[in-house]
């Protein structure tokens, strides 16, 4: 790869890793179709992708770290419940066609940015609720089902992460966003690369641009969340899910 290919590497990767920080989702959205569209096969694409998204949770944690306080029990449950199902998914999606799963994914994901639209005051205020042990079984469930979403498909799933966390567990936009980039991009997209990188390939060569623009998208993105507040988040996560939803309907 000579160096105007890496330019454009880093320049998407820092902008698709930027919005997703800020958003609380959605890099794949761009910077895994340039993969492809640059000729990676989609197995060491989804691959290599992976391992560029762990800077994003990386950079997340630079910035958040120096702001946030993230309680343990959600940081043992999102890692206890989403891990295996990471591990899960990304060994089936090798061996499976998964059009058909983009398709109802992008339905549903569409669906959950309108719905997040017409909730004007949802995800504004952080209103715990569901911190029983039932409540916790239920929400852990729906962690593990998309730990597996995550671990077999490239778009969204930190989005769904985010939502869940603020319709669940009721958290505000900025909290729900600041578990799922750590949790979700440093610890579920690590063990993803890890379970891809053992079953398939990983572009080496490609990586260096991808894992700084990931990196410093992450904490500008964070840190652009942080300023800005609920408000702003929400309308970047409901502009970012309609986009993810009509890419993966498209394909």
């Amino acid at each position: 790869m000579n160096l105007i290919e890496q330019f454009i590497l880093f320049i998407v990767s820092l902008v698709a890793n930027t919005f997703s920080a800020f958003s609380g989702g959605g890099a794949g959205l761009l910077q895994f179709p340039v993969l492809i569209f640059l000729g990676l096969s989609f197995a060491v694409a989804l691959a290599t992708h992976k391992v560029a998204s762990v800077a994003l949770g990386l950079g997340a944690v630079l910035r958040y770290l120096r702001s946030s306080q993230l309680e343990r029990q959600f940081v043992a449950l999102m890692l206890i419940s989403g891990l295996p199902g990471v591990v899960l998914g990304g060994s089936l999606i090798l061996l499976v066609p998964d059009r058909w799963a983009e398709i109802a994914l992008g339905i549903l994901t569409g669906g959950l940015g309108i719905y997040s639209m017409l909730k004007t005051e949802l995800g504004q205020q952080h209103r715990p609720q569901h911190r029983d042990r039932h409540g916790l079984i239920l929400g852990g469930l729906m962690l593990f089902f998309l730990g597996f979403l995550n671990g077999s498909l490239t778009s969204g799933t930190g989005l769904f992460v985010t939502i869940w966390l603020v319709m669940w567990f009721g958290m505000d936009y900025q909290r729900a966003v600041a578990y799922t980039l750590i949790l979700v991009g440093l610890f579920w997209n690590g063990t993803g690369a890890v379970t891809l990188g053992m079953l398939g390939d990983i572009r080496w060569d490609w990586l260096p641009a991808l894992l700084l623009g990931s990196l410093l998208g992450g904490y500008l993105g964070s840190h652009l969340a942080i300023k800005h507040g609920n408000r702003w988040i929400k309308r970047a996560f409901e502009v970012i899910t309609l986009l993810v939803s009509v890419k993966l309907i498209l394909g």
